[in-house]
């Protein structure tokens, strides 16, 4: 997916719906969304809101994989966004 080409249609939808934007998409929209998302999601900062010692692991977890997934929804949305970006460009 270096270039973007590969990038299909249903990857974008997820990974907006994982960002929780629509089009129209610019970079800096991108970035400011990817921070806020993994301040929340940070696995230690989204465990600790459990007082309960028992669910602190299955929270650390959850927030492993979310943040895993933000990571990989950035990375289509940015492929994603290259490609536009060069398909506008005059030849």
């Amino acid at each position: 997916m270096p270039g973007g080409e590969d990038v299909k249609q249903e990857d974008v939808d997820r990974a907006l719906q994982v960002f929780g934007l629509r089009p129209p998409l610019t970079r800096n929209l991108l970035e400011q969304k990817r921070r806020e998302l993994l301040l929340t999601w940070h696995p230690p900062r989204y465990a600790n809101l459990t007082n309960n010692p028992r669910k602190y692991m299955q929270m650390y977890r959850k927030g492993e994989a979310m943040t895993k997934e933000i990571h990989a929804a950035y990375d289509v949305l940015i492929a994603w966004l290259t490609s536009r970006e060069g398909s506008n460009q005059p030849r």
